[in-house]
Order: C-alpha cells, then structure tokens, then sequence
C-alpha cells in the first residue's frame, strides 16, 4: 500500500505518449513504458469528454486508489487514460479494467 509516484511534467508525459505501448478497453487505455528505475511513476488523465471536473477528478480518485492498493512490477512509467465510459463506472469496475489492462502489459501479475 505504498504511495504512488506520480509523473510529473509535460516531457514525462510526452515520453510515454510517444515511445509506450497502449492497451485499452472501453472504459480505460493505459500507456506503460519502461523507466529503469527500481519504482513505478504514474500519470492519471480524464479528458472534458469524461465529464465536469467533479467528475474527472473523481475518476482520476477512484483510479488512484485502486492501482495503488495493487501489487505491480517495478520499473515502469504508466498513464492511465479515462475514456467517456469511466464516468458511469464504480469503483470496483475500474479496478477491474485497469488490473486487466496492466496484466496485458506485463506490469501486473496475470493472476488477479
């Protein structure tokens, strides 16, 4: 349960968008690419599409917690991206798509 380590600047952003591999699915895409360090970064985005910014910021919330809560392999640099379709989800169905989702990249165990 540790604490996440955020990507902080538009460069770091830009790294992942550009150079990372993307997976997704309807409520999610995650961007991961490996950063060499012995600890993940992560970014968390909700476009205006995803709603107001109650609702971005509850999203990015929710996402937070649950990645934060997982056990994931280290050294990797992820964004995880809220499509429109995150904003009617709950927790647990975010949790969920996000787990699938590193678990095809590689970042988590497959089993979870």
């Amino acid at each position: 349960m540790a604490r996440l380590i955020r990507l902080r600047g538009r460069r770091a952003f830009d790294e992942v968008f550009r150079r990372g591999r993307a997976y997704s699915d309807d409520l999610l895409v995650v961007r991961v690419l490996p950063n060499g360090l012995p600890y993940n970064r992560f970014g968390f985005v909700a476009g205006k599409r995803v709603g107001k910014a109650v609702v971005r910021n509850k999203v990015k919330r929710r996402l937070r917690e649950g990645i934060r809560l997982m056990e994931l392999r280290p050294g990797w640099d992820i964004v995880v991206i809220a499509r429109p379709a995150a904003a009617a989800a709950d927790y647990h169905t975010l949790k969920r798509s996000a787990l699938r989702l590193l678990s095809r990249a590689g970042v988590a165990p497959a089993s979870g």
